[in-house]
Formats: structure tokens, C-alpha cells, sequence
């Protein structure tokens, strides 16, 4: 069954109403491209936060000489950053399939 020619019309213009509304709406702000992504692949942003973390304690460790949890966290920076590039390209293939 085909759709007919007038229809198809109708959904360019409700697409391109979508387009000018967004437009129209601005740039998104810091907070709602934040709260975007998050809700498109939460993984990623966790990972972030979890390298970031694991990062910060073993610099701080490193600093006030505990060489050992120093040398752990920087382990656990390299698999937190390595889960999270994972979890990035899982969900570009998974937004790309959507698509």
C-alpha cells in the first residue's frame, strides 16, 4: 500500500515546523544540553564523573605519599575511562540504529 504524494507533504511541514520551533527556541543552555545527554546515554556522563573521581583521589593519594592507593586509583582511572568509551560508542551505534 502507498502512502499518497499528499501526505508526505503534510509530514515536511510538520517537520519543518519541529526545525523553526527549535530555532526559535535558542540555543540550548549548559543545564539542558546536560540533562539531554544524560538522558540519551546516562552511562557516559557516570564515567565521566567515576574518572574524574578515581583521577582526583589518586592525585590527592599521590600527594600525601600513599604510593600503593596512589597506583590503585590510576588503575581504576584506566578502566573507568576505558568503560566509559565503551558506553560512548555503544550508544552512537545504538542512536545511529534509531536513526
Amino acid at each position: 500500500m502507498s502512502v499518497p504524494n499528499d501526505s508526505l507533504a503534510d509530514l515536511d511541514w510538520v517537520k519543518l515546523r519541529e526545525d523553526m520551533d527549535n530555532v526559535a527556541r535558542g540555543p540550548e543552555t549548559f543545564t539542558q544540553k546536560l540533562n539531554r545527554k544524560f538522558r540519551e546515554n546516562p552511562l557516559v556522563p557516570i564515567g565521566c564523573f567515576l574518572t574524574t573521581a578515581a583521577l582526583s583521589y589518586g592525585l590527592y593519594s599521590f600527594k600525601t605519599g600513599n604510593r600503593q592507593m596512589s597506583q590503585y586509583m590510576m588503575r581504576a582511572r584506566v578502566v573507568a575511562q576505558g568503560l566509559t568509551v565503551v558506553a560512548f560508542v555503544l550508544g552512537m551505534g545504538a542512536a545511529a540504529s534509531r536513526k
